[in-house]
């Protein structure tokens, strides 16, 4: 085999080892979190110092919201998100939302979040790495008593509104 021609394979050796990290990558940085599987656990601690952790909320329904102050969509779910937490508390339902900010931005998250009675979070005081990348805000996630995922906020439709709460949820909170 001549110089030219292993150069040539090492070339071609070298493309599909390339092309198989980055799949390896990329299937890390999304996780292979799916619908009926058991959603990971999320921990760390809120804003108001207590501890969370989302495997200690089974029995509950949870909305877990990674959302944004400067995110247009993210404020204008957050009534709807409201709304429903104040009628299905007593049911079950807990939402915790985390702030995807800045620490510049910290003081703008929390001046909109006194307007909610959610779980609220910074991003670096939770560990949600089993999640991946969140990459889209806002990004929901619905977790059933269970433990099992039923809205896996980086697939699908984006959007949290009071059509949907109902739909996916109310059945949720009515399972035993």
């Amino acid at each position: 085999m001549e110089f030219h021609e292993i150069l040539i394979q090492m070339k071609r050796v070298y493309q599909i080892l390339f092309i198989l990290l980055i799949s390896a990558l990329a299937n890390n940085a999304l996780a292979a979190i799916e619908v009926g599987q058991p959603a990971p656990n999320i921990e760390g601690t809120l804003i108001d110092g207590k501890p969370f952790s989302l495997q200690a909320n089974k029995g509950k329904v949870v909305l877990v919201n990674f959302w944004a102050s400067w995110c247009e969509p993210c404020r204008e779910e957050m009534p709807a998100i409201e709304a429903f937490l104040k009628k299905n508390k007593s049911k079950g339902f807990e939402v915790l939302a985390i702030t995807m900010d800045k620490p510049s931005d910290m003081e703008q998250a929390k001046q909109i979040m006194r307007n909610y009675s959610f779980l609220f979070a910074e991003k670096k005081q939770m560990d949600y790495s089993d999640y991946g990348r969140i990459w889209r805000i806002p990004s929901t996630f619905i977790i059933d008593k269970n433990g099992i995922l039923r809205k896996n906020g980086m697939k699908g439709d984006a959007t949290v509104d009071t059509k949907l709460l109902e739909e996916l949820v109310t059945p949720l909170l009515n399972a035993q």
